[in-house]
């Protein structure tokens, strides 16, 4: 594909273009995690660009941690270990020791009509269906929070087929049905305890919680995943580090 005849100049940069195209790669499953990139002189032939248009695609691709560099070897595409991509998004800390790896208990998977709030943000039509997962996340053998995942039915088929949902649920979209989760946006907010925060969390009804909503996108900036979570701050803390 020759980018410089596909697109008028001015229109959007080259590396842009190239970014894009490179993007589709990976959502198309032309790539998979741990394999390496064709060298910068090969996608440069193939695309139609120069050499310094795929490196600047490449590094911005880099920076934004969807490929990585490994010096001397080349350019890959992201191994899914189970760490990495579970603290990248997970921004829960505890006001002392040691930080944990998360893990989490199902209390149930139900396909639902879309509420108002969940097409919103899956940019669903009126009447689509979601599978909604009602879990608990526990720091060590603490609870730490309960959380509402909402996920359109139609963008992953057979989610109810599942056996078990596993911990990790950005890895299962990526292995299953190679949708990688790499931006997240999050909205925060201070409440009360509900009944069902009580019952879920052991705390009083009243309680002061911290309320995070977030919506995932893939790779191509679409909604993935709207998530609920209703937090215990006792003894943990949100923290975010924007450098």
């Amino acid at each position: 594909m020759d980018f410089k005849a596909a697109a008028p100049v001015g229109f959007r940069p080259l590396y842009l273009q190239v970014r894009e195209e490179l993007t589709r790669y990976l959502t198309n499953g032309r790539w998979q995690p741990g394999a390496m990139l064709p060298s910068e002189q090969e996608l440069a032939r193939e695309l139609g660009v120069s050499q310094g248009t795929v490196r600047k695609a490449l590094d911005a691709m880099t920076a934004e941690s969807i490929l990585v560099r490994r010096q001397g070897r080349g350019t890959f595409v992201p191994e899914l270990e189970e760490g990495r991509i579970m603290f990248k998004f997970f921004r829960l800390y505890p006001d002392k020791g040691e930080r944990l790896f998360p893990v989490s208990k199902v209390l149930s998977s139900q396909l639902a009509r879309a509420a108002a709030a969940e097409a919103a943000a899956l940019d669903l039509k009126k009447g689509a269906t979601v599978w909604r997962i009602n879990r608990l996340r526990y720091h060590g053998e603490r609870i730490m929070l309960r959380e509402t995942i909402s996920l359109s039915a139609d963008r992953l088929p057979g989610f109810g087929d599942l056996a078990a949902i596993p911990n990790n649920v950005y890895r299962l979209y990526s292995e299953r049905w190679g949708v990688t989760i790499v931006k997240i946006a999050e909205k925060l907010k201070a409440v009360a305890a509900s009944p069902a925060d009580a019952t879920e969390l052991g705390c009083k009804e009243g309680m002061p919680l911290l309320r995070i909503e977030r919506i995932a996108y893939d790779l191509n900036k679409t909604p993935v995943e709207f998530r609920v979570s209703h937090c215990l701050t006792e003894t943990m803390h949100y923290a975010s580090d924007l450098s």
